[in-house]
Parts: structure tokens; sequence; C-alpha cells
């Protein structure tokens, strides 16, 4: 008995750990994401006032699509982790506390096997890419950087979903 109360304590000690650090990831994940965003809107503007004077920027069309795929990719699990993603509401208040929670547990695990597939492909794929040489068009960078980073966003947004499965089960325990 005591043994199992150890092993309890342990598994609650590293849960709380993985949390804190996917947290400090999470926070820092938004920074770059809105530096990307701003990035993207300084290289816009300055490439299309380029244009105006006939000296654009090359390769400016890469470096903003990439900084798109990024802003989006750090900012997915922020957004679902603060529930900034659109709900259907008028829908949702119709069901009790209890079903609202089972839903949310079923839409969770669905959630969580479809990202982690994504997540695991996409890794895949950035190996793929990296082993064959695949470079940008124009500035010839290596875009299995990007999909790697993707994929390390992906894995962030899968514990934010366990994570908020957990909870929701623990709230689901306690009515």
């Amino acid at each position: 008995m005591q043994k199992e109360h150890g092993f309890k304590i342990e598994i609650i000690i590293v849960m709380n750990t993985l949390l804190k650090i996917v947290e400090w990831t999470l926070q820092k994940m938004k920074i770059i994401g809105a530096a990307c965003l701003v990035g993207m809107m300084f290289l816009t503007c300055t490439d299309v006032i380029g244009r105006l004077m006939g000296h654009p920027i090359f390769g400016s069309v890469e470096l903003v699509g990439f900084m798109a795929t990024l802003s989006v990719a750090m900012a997915l699990p922020y957004t679902h982790q603060v529930k900034g993603h659109i709900g259907v509401e008028i829908l949702w208040q119709i069901f009790s506390k209890r079903m609202q929670a089972l839903v949310d547990i079923c839409t969770g695990l669905l959630s969580l096997g479809l990202f982690g597939i994504v997540t695991w492909r996409m890794a895949v794929y950035a190996d793929t890419m990296q082993k064959s040489g695949e470079v940008s068009m124009n500035l010839e960078l290596p875009e299995h950087v990007i999909v790697y980073v993707v994929a390390f966003c992906f894995i962030v947004f899968t514990l934010i979903i366990f994570q908020n499965i957990i909870q929701t089960i623990k709230k689901l325990n306690k009515t």
C-alpha cells in the first residue's frame, strides 16, 4: 500500500513538472508567433514600398509564407488552451454540465488521436524532406526546418489537448 501511494505521488510530481514545462514553452511560442506576425507586417510593408520604388525584396513572398505558417502553428496550442476557438454555444447550453463534460472528453480524445497522428506524420515528412535536401524555390532555405518546428508546435498542442482531457475528467468526477 505504501509503495502504491509513493508511486502515485511520483506520477503527480512528474505530471506537474511536465505541465510547467509545457506552460513555459507555450508562453515562448506565443512570443515567437507574435514576432512572426510583426515580421510579416514589416516585411510586407517594406516590400510594397520597395516595389513602388522599383526595388522589391527578393524572397519576401517565401519569408512571409514561412512566418505565416509559424505564427499559426505557434498560436494554435495557446488558442486551444484559452478556448479561443469557435464553438456552437447555443446548442452547447442545452446540455447539462455532465453531458458537456462527456462531449468535451469525446472530442478531446478524437482530437488527441488526430493531432497525434498529424504530428507523427509531419515529423516523418520533415525527415523525408531533410534527406532529400529539399529547399525553398527562391532563397533555397531548408524547408524541413519549418516542418520540424510545426511538428514540435503540434506536440505541444497535443499535450495541451491531453491536459484538457485530464482536467475535464477531474471536473466530471467532482460532479
